[in-house]
């Protein structure tokens, strides 16, 4: 396999932050139809002015515990250049092995600039689309001035918080965590939430590296503990890239399969998630 390439800084930061949309609370479902017919995408097939949440709000921030391990740092719209990473083959390589194709809809959760959804939205023609998400509005404006200039009617641009992506309900076959999860800096709301836009059978997929939180990677052991906390299941592990990784997980089947937040401190201990984020943190200084 070919090395992937980086930048000459080995710590220079991803994309953007994730979040997510929850079955609780009083606002009204939308649907993928709905948003799509609501502006999101102009006529001529370019992004439209509007930069908003399409999903309900979630669960609040403050039902879930803090993670125990550090947190990176959101410091650029994307991980490396574009053409070192096509060169890499790295957008083809993640997207081959989660099978992603024609009439898919996918969310990209932390898109940036737009790296990745470009590419999937080409991808998952005709019938697919792909939200591209992210909290930062300036990053969505570099991929809104990007679509305008080569247009992508299937690009849907998604404003989420924190901790919340604010998709719709019910519209997401694959969601995609490009090196960012990292940067979640309420991760298990942001799992919480992300479960309701998912599809039945849906599958979320998490590129990152194996170093530690604080160094913008997730060591593999610590991301399977918490998203198995959560009530996700491990379906696949592939390295990508030297210290690269993608994991695919299974989303909870059912809402009583998903972690209810006051439970979620409780399974975390019982999993271990601490002892684990711990010792990686030793093994790797």
């Amino acid at each position: 396999m070919t090395a992937r390439v980086r930048l000459a800084l080995p710590l220079l930061a991803l994309p953007l932050l994730a979040a997510a949309a929850c079955r609780g609370g009083n606002s009204t479902p939308v649907t993928r139809t709905d948003s799509v017919k609501a502006g999101v995408v102009s006529d001529t097939g370019a992004a439209s002015d509007s930069i908003t949440p399409r999903g309900p709000r979630g669960a609040a921030a403050d039902r879930f515990p803090a993670p125990s391990r550090p947190v990176s740092d959101i410091v650029a719209p994307r991980w490396s250049s574009e053409e070192a990473r096509d060169d890499a083959g790295e957008a083809r390589q993640v997207l081959d092995l989660l099978q992603v194709k024609a009439g898919m809809h996918v969310a990209d959760v932390g898109a940036g600039d737009g790296y990745y959804s470009v590419r999937v939205a080409e991808r998952v023609r005709p019938g697919g689309t792909v939200w591209a998400e992210d909290i930062e509005a300036d990053y969505l404006r570099l991929l809104q001035r990007r679509l305008r200039a080569n247009p992508l009617p299937n690009v849907v641009l998604t404003l989420g918080e924190p901790h919340d992506p604010r998709l719709p309900r019910d519209t997401v076959d694959v969601a995609l965590l490009i090196h960012m999860y990292h940067e979640i800096e309420q991760p298990f709301g942001l799992l919480y939430n992300l479960w309701p836009s998912l599809k039945p059978n849906a599958r979320v997929g998490i590129l990152d590296t194996t170093r530690p939180t604080n160094q913008h990677g997730t060591p593999p052991a610590l991301l399977k503990c918490e998203l198995e906390a959560m009530g996700y299941r491990q379906t696949a592990f592939h390295t990508t890239a030297p210290e690269e990784y993608l994991a695919v997980f299974a989303a909870p089947a059912t809402e009583a399969d998903l972690t209810a937040p006051a439970r979620v401190a409780g399974r975390l201990e019982a999993l271990g998630c601490d002892r684990i984020a711990r010792r990686s943190a030793q093994e790797r200084p």
